[in-house]
């Protein structure tokens, strides 16, 4: 099996460890260039962090204070709509993409040649599918009820088809794929009729997405007659991988200095914004079908985000506050499935529950904090012994 557990130097690990693709720590600014990106780090585990728990603690605090916006934030719309929940997922993809120029480079510069690169991309890609059909319950057996896409399993593809593309075009092939995967998308949901329901309709089941789905993957899918995670939706989410991409070719050009890429990724982050928000008028911005106008609005805010730690953690070097999230991003594929076999909960009753049952209205915040701590200290002593999860 491909997925091991392997000790190594954290530099090295983090360097070769993604939960989509690989990870490079930091920092090139203007002096001294650094093949790796510890901003990216600290990102991935700013991501992951609302997966294993910052939601909880997130939602128990506005029920706290009163803050509803907050808790509507934490939900992902039912359709159509943007909240800052369905961005986990796409920056997440994203940053694979930025860790793929670095992870490549490396590999070459150890000697890999084309061929083995490529045959890496595709094994990679097919074992994240693979663990996150493991992830959904097929060791249980219990077709067909068994869900077979995943969260995982659609990163597994984006990356995979993505990396071909990237070893096999410059930059500016890779903005045409991009531009006519999200072109090509859009139109065939525009203009292919499905049966029963014609061409153009985006109501929930009834669109190509849906239809494609329904045909080609068998089992359950997540919601009866449609499914988030398909077949179809695949095929933008590799734009989104794709941009990310770009950006990492854009943060190893030694020839710009740390001031220059921050202004310009926030600069483009905001094009994308703007350009979600047109074709949002036209293709509505929508997670569950992974439109386009949602792959530029993602790109946008992975952009702004990616901006804003790499010139706090990479240009101006303030690292020390990136640590507890360093801790995570090295480590994301472990957490996450970590999450179907250990029960959190448990041993957190186990250690807090004599100091926590008398603490009143607070009771939910300090338990899902507590929840997380136990989750951070076991990737903080896997971090201190040097284990890592390599896919």
């Amino acid at each position: 099996m491909a997925a091991a557990f392997r000790t190594d130097r954290p530099s090295e690990a983090r360097n070769e460890f993604r939960m989509a693709a690989k990870t490079a720590e930091p920092a090139s600014t203007s002096a001294a260039r650094d093949d790796r990106l510890m901003s990216l780090d600290a990102l991935r585990g700013f991501d992951m962090f609302w997966i294993i728990g910052g939601e909880g603690i997130a939602q128990a605090a506005a029920k706290l204070t009163g803050w509803a916006w907050l808790a509507g934030q934490l939900e992902h719309p039912e359709w159509h709509g943007f909240k800052f929940y369905d961005l986990i997922f796409p920056m997440f993809l994203f940053m694979a993409g930025v860790s793929m120029p670095f992870s490549f480079e490396k590999r070459l510069a150890r000697g890999d040649d084309k061929s083995r690169l490529t045959r890496h991309v595709i094994i990679r890609g097919l074992m994240l599918v693979l663990l996150g059909t493991i992830y959904n319950g097929l060791l249980e057996f219990k077709w067909p009820d068994t869900r077979l896409p995943s969260v995982l399993g659609r990163i597994g593809l984006a990356y995979l088809f993505a990396g071909l593309i990237v070893l096999n075009t410059n930059w500016r092939g890779q903005i045409l794929w991009i531009a006519g995967l999200l072109v090509g998308y859009w139109a065939a949901l525009k203009f292919i009729p499905v049966p029963g329901f014609g061409a153009g309709d985006l109501a929930p089941g009834h669109t190509l997405t849906d239809f494609v789905d329904r045909l080609l993957i068998p089992g359950r899918l997540y919601r009866g007659d449609r499914d988030p995670e398909g077949l179809f939706g695949t095929i933008p989410a590799i734009g989104t991988a794709l941009a990310g991409a770009l950006t990492g070719q854009f943060l190893k050009n030694g020839r710009r200095g740390g001031y220059f890429k921050t202004a310009a990724m926030a600069i483009v982050g905001l094009v994308c914004l703007g350009l979600a928000h047109l074709w949002n008028r036209d293709f509505p911005i929508n997670k569950n079908l992974w439109t386009s106008s949602f792959v530029l609005h993602c790109a946008g805010w992975s952009l702004l985000f990616l901006a804003l730690f790499y010139f706090v953690i990479d240009v101006l070097r303030l690292r020390r506050w990136a640590f507890f999230f360093i801790v995570i991003g090295v480590n994301p594929i472990l957490i996450y499935l970590a999450d179907r076999c250990v029960d959190f909960g448990y041993t957190a009753h186990f250690f807090f529950d004599g100091a926590l049952k008398h603490s009143g209205r607070y009771q939910p915040l300090l338990w899902a904090i507590a929840i997380v701590a136990i989750e951070w200290l076991l990737l903080l002593l896997l971090y201190r012994k040097k284990v890592f999860l390599r896919v």
